[in-house]
């Protein structure tokens, strides 16, 4: 990523916060890239979250919007999409008041018509000093909560319910 996307300043720069996940899909590349850019669709394996395309048609440029909500609480995600590869990559950076720091999805083709996806996120940690010293307590949740998403996106495009 790097700090010349237009707009985005500081929040196109990695974060110190940084999670990895990954997962095999039973699915070719290009509908494995299909069902990732379904942004909407997102709602459906992303726990206790909203995603929708608040400003563009998805693509490079979009603004996209993801309210996770348990209870009384919401965080609002808001990820503007910075380059998109078809069917390998996409990127986007977090560009919201809490949640800030550039990410990607990518989708690499494996034999037997296999697709192994990576979500790599690298979020600015918030409250200074206070968000360096929790944040190994808070990324194995992440990186379970990350991961468990993924597995569930696999299985439904392996379904046939995405894209």
């Amino acid at each position: 990523m790097s700090a010349t996307e237009p707009g985005l300043g500081d929040a196109a720069q990695p974060g110190s916060g940084e999670v990895t996940a990954t997962v095999i899909v039973n699915a070719p590349a290009p509908r494995v890239f299909a069902a990732l850019m379904s942004w909407e669709k997102q709602s459906e394996w992303i726990p206790f979250t909203k995603v929708r395309v608040v400003r563009g048609d998805g693509g490079e440029g979009s603004l996209v919007e993801a309210i996770t909500a348990i209870g009384p609480a919401a965080l609002r995600d808001e990820l503007e999409v910075v380059k998109v590869n078809p069917p390998f990559e996409v990127r986007v950076v977090h560009c919201g008041k809490v949640l800030r720091g550039p990410g990607s999805m990518r989708c690499t083709a494996m034999s037997g018509d296999r697709t192994q996806v990576v979500l790599h996120e690298w979020f600015h940690l918030p409250a200074g000093a206070f968000g360096k010293v929790t944040w190994p307590v808070l990324w194995p949740g992440s990186k379970l909560g990350f991961t468990g998403a993924l597995r569930k996106f696999g299985r439904l495009v392996e379904q046939g319910r995405l894209p």
